[in-house]
This record gives C-alpha cells, structure tokens and sequence, in this order.
C-alpha cells in the first residue's frame, strides 16, 4: 500500500497520520471511520462486484468514496490499519439471528488488532450498529461504549456440540450488546481470500437480509445514527429521539445520498428481488 493511498484514506477520514500505532489512536481512527464511511449494501442492488482485494476497497473507499458491507469496510480498514503499523488478524464470525440461531460459516468479519502500547483489541467497522470503539479482546465483564454495553465472553458448544478451537485458550468468542448475542468469532487469523463465499452467499442469496434490504447507514456526529432504508430517511439521536421525512423524488432521495453519506450515484438503487423479502 503506498504512502499516498494512506493519505488519501485519512483524508478521507479527516484525521491526520497517527506517529505511533496506540490504542488511542486506534480509537480515534474506529470512530472517525464510523462516522465518515456508512454501511451500505447498494453494490448488491446496483449489480456491481464485490471484489475482497485489500488495494480495490481502498479504491472503492478513497476514490469513489463509497462504504460497503463488512468484509469490504473490515477488509479496508485493516488494510489501512496494517500500513499505519498495527499488526492485524481476520476473524470469521457467524452472526445470530433473531431467533438465536448461528449464521453461515465465514458470516462476517471482524479485526483483532495489537498496539505498540501492548493492547490487543477487537476492531468492527462492519457490522452497522455497534460499539463506538474498539473492545478490549481479553476484558470478559462489561464494556460501556456510546453505542451500548458490551461484552466478550467465551462461547459455549454449537448446535452440533462442538466447542471451537483446538487449545483450551483458543476457543470461539461471542460478542454480546445489551445481553444479547450478536455475533460468534473464531480466533484462529483467516486471510481475506478466505470470505469470498460468504461475500458470494450475501450479494446473490434470497436469504441473505442483504439481497432483500437496502441500506445505507453512519453514526452521526452527535452520536446518533443516520440511515436510508429503501427510500426512508431515519435520523436517531443519542437521546433516541426520531426524525424521518420520506423524499418524493428520486432527485431527492439521491441528494440525500450526496448530502448525508457523501455518495454520489447516477440513478436510485431498488431492491433487486423485491419479492424475496420485507
């Protein structure tokens, strides 16, 4: 990765190059990111590639100044993440349904990153609402973040009784919000090459919530969340107040990708199936 790709994220993110790989930093560059890069899923509905190639999602990010889903924003992030000196792992995750089921393997994608201050922290820019901050990997009580309370605890047996990982430190960890599970992780370090089905599975499947959504999603400077779904603007502010005004004009809808996420596109994207789901 060059030096003026580098610049050309942080400038993205408005924040200038850290001296050190900290925890502090590492902080500052998670919530930057958060807050300037949205979730968004509207390469699945535009009918364009998703490509896990570290040098392409900076492309994507820096030049077209799009976001993406979690292995493109994870993907990037940890691209950058390492140029800036930070010594990064790949996790596989399955995500929890509402019902409490685990998804596919290789689901999601999340980072364990390591400081040059001794932190090992996980890092998720990918994952839509979720912590603020980095979490503490080894921490297993309660972490408080803007985003709500958090905890990393060790997974108990899959449906098919069996407990991840070979060693006794090495099993899977879940990650909880609020008490509940959102996501189960692997702790053994994958490559990016090794989330292309997953990647494949979410962009072309009826039963991926990404193929039957559009969204497109940022924490606000407030600490809120601002949102598109479909064609309905949400605003949530920190106090959990609601603001929405639906636009009348695909005009308008494209002004708000342009205004609120910074997203300029030639036409409204539109679910691609519509009849496979909400």
């Amino acid at each position: 990765m060059t030096s003026a790709r580098v610049d050309a994220c942080l400038r993205r993110l408005g924040i200038a190059r850290p001296p050190q790989p900290t925890s502090e930093a590492l902080r500052e560059l998670h919530l930057r990111h958060l807050r300037t890069v949205p979730f968004e899923n509207l390469s699945v509905h535009l009918g364009e590639e998703i490509a896990l190639d570290g040098t392409r999602l900076l492309e994507k990010g820096t030049e077209a100044r799009r976001g993406g889903f979690c292995y493109e924003l994870n993907g990037a992030f940890g691209t950058l993440l390492t140029a800036l000196g930070y010594r990064v792992e790949l996790l596989a995750g399955r995500v929890y349904d509402d019902e409490g089921r685990l998804g596919i393997p290789y689901d999601h994608l999340a980072l364990r990153v390591r400081t040059v201050d001794g932190g090992t922290w996980l890092a998720d820019v990918g994952f839509g609402a979720h912590s603020h901050y980095p979490l503490a990997c080894a921490e297993r009580g309660e972490q408080d973040d803007p985003g709500g309370v958090f905890r990393v605890v060790e997974a108990g047996p899959d449906e098919a009784g069996v407990r991840g990982g070979a060693a006794a430190d090495a099993g899977d960890l879940d990650m909880l919000r609020d008490g509940t599970p959102q996501y189960r992780l692997e702790t053994r370090p994958r490559v990016l090459g090794d989330f292309t089905a997953g990647a494949w599975w979410h962009s072309t499947s009826p039963s991926s919530h990404l193929t039957r959504s559009l969204v497109c999603s940022r924490i606000a400077g407030d600490g809120g969340r601002i949102a598109l779904s479909g064609r309905k603007p949400k605003a949530t502010g920190a106090d959990g107040t609601r603001g929405t005004r639906e636009p009348e004009t695909d005009e308008e809808v494209l002004t708000v990708y342009r205004e609120r996420f910074g997203i300029e596109l030639s036409r409204v994207p539109a679910v691609r199936n519509p009849d496979s789901g909400d």
